[in-house]
Formats: C-alpha cells, structure tokens, sequence
C-alpha cells in the first residue's frame, strides 16, 4: 500500500485463518484514510453496494481533498459478478487519475478463479494465505508437535483444546457450517448439496487413503455418479478443505483415471470428523500414523499452492510412496512418512529407479523428524 497505485491487492486464503485480522492491523498502522466493509451480509444480487463502497470513497477525497484512499472489501466474493463491477470501478479511476488503492478478501481459490482470471486479468496482485504451519501455531500459541498433529492449523480454536467438547463446537460451527454453507455452497452451483456434505465428510475420514470413487458411491446415501463426485471434489479442493491427490504417473491421461488419494488441508477436519479424542488417538499407533501422515499432506498441500508446486502419490502393485512433489520444473522430490501403519516400504527404492527423484525425504526417521519436516518452507527442500 505504500507503492504508487498499480495493482489491486488480493488476499486469498480459506476461512478463519486470519485474513480480516491482519487488515485489521495493517488499518491500524497506516496513516492513509482508509473505508474498510464486508460484503458478508449483503444480497448476492446486490452489485450497487460495490459501487455505493467506491463512490462514497471518491465523495470523501473531493470533500476533504485528499490525494489518497485505500478501500478495503472483504469477502468480495459473495456478490455476483463482483468482478466485473470492480473492474470497470478500477479502470475508471485509472483513467481520471483518482488514487484509490484496493484490497480484496476472499475465500481460497474460489474467489481467483471465479473472478480474478475473468475480468481482472492483468490488474490484480495475489497474496495467498494458508493454513497455519506447526511453527506459527507453535510461536503463537505454544502447541506441541503431538497438538498441532491433532488439533491442526486453526488459531481460532487454539486456546479452546483443553476443552475438547468446546473445541469441537468451534469446529463445526466456526470452520465446517460456514465453508460448506458459505465458501462453496453459496459461490458455486452444487445440484446435490446433501452429495457434497457426504462426499466432505466421507472424505475426511479416510484422510491420507486411497479410495475409488465407486467405493465413495457405495457408501452414500444420496444418488450420484463418479463425474459429479469428482468435480466436487475439486471444488472442495479449491476451497481448501479436503483435496483429492491423483497418483504420479509421466502419462496425464493414468493421472486422471486414478483412485484419488483423500487428504485433509488441516488436520482438525479429520479430528472434528472422525476423532476420538487426543488422548485416546495418541495412544493407538496405527491410527496416529493416520494422522501424522495427514499433517504431513496437509502441510504439503498448503505450502504447494504457495509455491506452485503439483504434490501426488505413486503405487504400482505393493509398491507404494506416500508423496510425489514436482516443481514447474518437473523435478521430483519422494516422500515417505513413517508413521505407524507401514514399517519398511520398498516402494521409495522402486520409484527412485523408475522416476529418479532429484531427493527422497524419510520423515519420521532419526535423520529427519515429523517436527523438523513440518518446520522447513517447502522451497527449501529442492536445495
């Protein structure tokens, strides 16, 4: 915001991560006039309010003749065509030369693709905000390895652990209700909104599995076909949910036939939904390697979106890796995570011959832990 006016600023992450608050900070710390709104409670169809927003800004530089104004509009996305509006809001300023810089709210990659890349090609600048990695939620709130591994990368819901039945409620009302009802109900066209809230929560608790989708259709209760479960599927993805992985393989063609592997964007998903409680899955080493290897996903799925990395899985018969990671480059990194379920895995040493990865990561070995992984940035491993 203290460069000269170029781009519209848009901060783009999932729900409750803290996206209004750090505006809130940045409103705090800037001595430019700012008009901070939320879109959360206005009528989809109601397009004017957007214009209401930039025309009371301009109102207000020719009143106190101010050079400068910074609009602040959270959780844009809610408002149809809202790209359009601001677009043609954008360009107008930029033709009169009126100073009003911009920044944008928005739930995850909903609000990019669904408006960004249409109308706003060229004039936006994106600020990704993900889940919260172990080492903020430890710098922040003191969590252990174990507490991040169950209880994920929400700060929200941080201070409310010792008190599982609380947390619980946060969860299903603060995060699960309003990212169904709100982040992809309201901004997509579901057909079958009963088929996705299945599809969720089935997949959430077969985190870090691989499951066909004909086995999905076995167990719901609402009627569907594998093509609809796919696309919803991605699109939970897109809001940062529950990702679908597609198994490595150089022919595209074999990736998109393939069983995905369900894994969580955070593990609290996977606690919420399917959790007995810490204590209890802390004391089962096979259903904590669940969730380890699930903070593992987590984490990769989170730091690849930043990056641009592809993250996937690989299987051929027995063999097996956990995570593929490929970097626009094409390059591999194959990661293994030791956690409970499988001792000795061969398949590392068979994808290694086949696709020859340029580094294989153990995590969860004495050469490299579950906390020391977790703690990297994801662009360091390709040193």
């Amino acid at each position: 915001m203290e460069e000269p006016r170029r781009f519209i600023q848009v901060l783009a992450g999932p729900r409750q991560v803290g996206k209004t608050t750090l505006v809130q900070q940045f409103v705090q710390q800037t001595n430019t006039p700012v008009l901070s709104v939320s879109a959360d409670l206005v009528e989809p169809t109601n397009k004017e309010w957007i214009i209401l927003q930039w025309e009371t800004v301009r109102s207000k530089m020719r009143i106190q003749q101010l050079t400068e104004y910074i609009l602040i509009i959270d959780e844009i996305q809610r408002i149809n065509d809202w790209s359009a509006v601001v677009k043609r809001e954008w360009d107008a300023d930029t033709q009169q030369g009126i100073n009003i810089k911009v920044i944008l709210l928005g739930s995850s990659r909903l609000l990019l693709k669904d408006g960004l890349t249409e109308s706003l090609f060229g004039r936006f600048e994106l600020i990704r905000m993900t889940h919260w990695t172990f080492a903020e939620m430890h710098e922040a709130f003191d969590f252990s390895l174990d507490e991040y591994i169950y209880f994920g990368g929400y700060p929200g819901g941080a201070t409310l652990r010792s008190d599982e039945s609380r947390w619980l409620d946060y969860m299903q009302h603060a995060i699960i209700e309003p990212g169904i009802e709100k982040d992809v109900l309201m901004t997509k066209r579901i057909l079958k909104p009963a088929l996705m809230r299945q599809l969720f929560e089935i997949g959430c608790s077969y985190s870090s599995e691989e499951l066909s989708f004909t086995k999905v259709l076995g167990q719901l209760q609402d009627a569907g076909n594998v093509t609809t479960l796919s696309n919803y599927l991605y699109t939970l993805s897109e809001a940062n949910l529950l990702g679908g992985l597609q198994k490595y393989a150089k022919d595209k063609a074999r990736r998109y036939q393939s069983s995905p592997k369900f894994m969580v964007y955070n593990t609290a998903l996977l606690s919420a939904l399917h959790g007995k409680g810490f204590d209890a899955e802390r004391e089962s080493p096979e259903r904590w390697g669940r969730w380890v290897e699930s903070a593992v996903g987590a984490y990769l799925l989170n730091q690849a979106e930043i990056y641009g990395y592809n993250v996937y899985y690989w299987r051929e018969n027995n063999d097996e890796v956990d995570f593929v990671l490929e970097n626009r480059n094409k390059e591999l990194l194959a990661i293994e995570v030791k956690s409970g379920h499988r001792i000795d895995n061969a398949g590392v040493h068979v994808f290694e011959q086949k696709f020859h990865p340029i580094h294989t990561f153990i995590v969860g070995s004495n050469a490299f832990t579950t906390e020391e992984f977790l703690s990297i940035p994801l662009n360091q491993l390709w040193k």
